[in-house]
Formats: C-alpha cells, structure tokens, sequence
C-alpha cells in the first residue's frame, strides 16, 4: 500500500463504518442487538485493500454511544459521508471499496432477525446507504 492516511483518517473510516454497525444494532431494538452488532463487525473485518487495513487495526473507534438510535445517527450518518469524501480525495479507488466493505456489514447485520429484516432495520440499511451516497 503506497496511500498513506493520517491516523484522524484512520479514525474517521473506523467511526463511520463500525458506527453504521452500531447504528444497524440501535434500530434492533428487541431484534438482538448483540448478534446484529455481531455479525456487523465480522463482516467488517472481512475488509480488503487499504480500507480492510484500517478496520483491523486494534485502535479505537470514535464516540458511537448514544441514548437513542438518532443520537446515534447524528453522529454515524455524517461520519460515512465524510469519510466516503476523505477516500475519493486521498485514495479514489478505495472508496467503492469501502462503500461496499460497509453495505456488506449492514447487510449481515440485517440478516440477524429472526423472519429477514423488519420495517426498522431496512429504514436504517436505506439510510446508510443514502448517506454514502451523498458523498
């Protein structure tokens, strides 16, 4: 890997992407939101490329707690838009990558509920994408 991100970088690519995981466990609610978060960050760390470099890193992450899936998603929703901005900048053919890296957590995450994903989760997965998408 010749691209090389600033840890701040590093630290925005993690928030965003395990922070949609995160924000996929809140919409849960009863769903099992341990095996929605899960299954998400397995997903995640399936990652190639430089994006799957820096979501294996053994680093933290940034604030994703929050008393309600929208504080949550105030956080989360801008946080993948940035960083999907930082990638077609800093390294553009890792972008897609992470955009994908990511659906495929909210995907899994989403396959987590008994009976396929309810009205909720699939609100959730739409918004996500939307919000990669508006990079």
């Amino acid at each position: 890997m010749s691209i090389t991100l600033s840890d701040q970088d590093k630290l925005t690519l993690r928030t965003a992407a395990y922070g949609a995981v995160t924000l996929m466990a809140a919409a849960a609610g009863a769903d099992s939101p341990h095996k929605v978060a899960t299954q998400g960050s397995i997903a995640l760390t399936t990652g190639t490329g430089l994006v799957g470099h820096v979501l294996a890193e053994k680093s933290p992450v940034g604030d994703l707690g929050g008393k309600s899936a929208a504080e949550i998603a105030d956080r989360v929703l801008p946080a993948l838009t940035a960083a999907v901005q930082l990638l077609k900048k800093q390294a553009p053919e890792e972008a897609d990558n992470f955009r994908s890296t990511v659906l495929v957590a909210v995907e899994a995450s989403a396959r987590t509920a008994k009976g396929g994903p309810g009205p909720t989760l699939t609100a959730t997965a739409d918004k996500i994408t939307a919000a990669l998408d508006a990079a």
